[in-house]
């Protein structure tokens, strides 16, 4: 198989709840993507942070996660495989956790990313301020993010949690759409997983 806590230094978060999407009611395909700075993470086994505006690449990937979550265990290679598969293509994957779980906090996150190879920046925010900003409900579920850092695409990352049952591939369809300058065919799907608790 594939294989501390420190606060966040600034987030700055923007949410229009008024263009929500048909199954995200906070934010919506075409909106500026809400903003976010110093979120502690995890990358090749060493501390880091993201930082949203920090990001070159055209494309960025922010999906959020769980590491209790079987439904996120299930898709865990299909992550590492699709991160592996746009490496030198100008996209950059980034994993979030908002959960209150020991697991998903930052010395959970490094003993999963050490246990399955996990090879994306995966960060926690402790705040759950991200996730309530892009309106994430269920792990994983993920956002596509273009060069101007516009919503293209948010949702499923494809349309069975079970590999060999898999059809579309919603994640990598929009974003060979956007790296094309183009918009995804599929924009907005139903997230698929376990549940985000949100202490408020």
């Amino acid at each position: 198989m594939r294989k501390t806590f420190l606060t966040i230094a600034a987030l700055g978060l923007m949410a229009s709840p008024v263009f929500a999407g048909k199954f995200n009611k906070t934010v919506s395909v075409g909106e500026k993507a809400p903003t976010f700075a110093g979120i502690p993470a995890v990358f090749n086994g060493q501390d880091a942070s993201v930082t949203l505006s920090d990001i070159k690449e055209d494309v960025v990937v922010l999906v959020f996660l769980g590491n209790h979550c079987p439904v996120v265990h299930a898709y865990e290679d299909r992550l590492i495989d699709f991160t592996n598969d746009y490496k030198g293509k100008s996209v950059k994957v980034v994993g979030v956790a908002v959960g209150r779980q020991e697991g998903d906090k930052l010395p959970g996150i490094k003993d999963y990313m050490k246990e399955k190879g996990s090879n994306y920046l995966y960060g926690y925010d402790a705040t759950q301020a991200i996730g309530k900003a892009y309106g994430a409900t269920n792990t994983p579920q993920f956002f596509v993010l273009d060069k101007t850092r516009k919503i293209a695409y948010m949702g499923a990352m494809d349309d069975s949690q079970k590999e060999e049952a898999v059809k579309t591939k919603y994640l990598r369809n929009a974003v060979d759409a956007v790296l094309k300058g183009e918009s995804p065919e599929v924009t907005e799907t139903r997230p698929v997983g376990c549940g985000i608790g949100y202490a408020n």
